[in-house]
């Protein structure tokens, strides 16, 4: 019902930020609560961020909080994931990913983009 895209990973030192974007298409954006995850080479998906629909309430996993900050513009249908003071176990494929309010799982997911730190 909603597609996404990710937009604004590349290659950054340690210590280094970036703004990763997700562009959702369709009208129903601001029923969804959104949540970034990573996936390293060899390692299983994480949920780094989640936000909810309104914005609300947030969420980060403990490696990331303090460093990471997650919002959303539901008039511009994007969520976003500030990265800053990156660190080499940063590296990771990075995708967005919808949750339809009322439902237990994220069922959107958008292709994903690249995010290479370097040390």
């Amino acid at each position: 019902q909603v597609q996404l895209a990710e937009s604004g990973g590349g290659l950054v030192q340690a210590g280094g930020s970036l703004r990763l974007s997700c562009a959702a298409s369709g009208r129903t954006f601001s029923s969804y609560n959104m949540g970034w995850f990573r996936q390293a080479p060899g390692k299983e998906r994480e949920l780094v961020a989640a936000i909810s629909k309104n914005g609300y309430n947030i969420y980060y996993e403990d490696s990331v909080r303090g460093r990471f900050t997650i919002s959303r513009d539901n008039a511009k249908n994007t969520v976003y994931l500030q990265m800053n003071r990156l660190k080499a176990d940063d590296t990771a494929v990075y995708y967005c990913a919808g949750q339809y309010y009322g439902r237990s799982s994220y069922d959107h997911w958008g292709q994903g983009t690249q995010v290479t730190v370097s040390s």
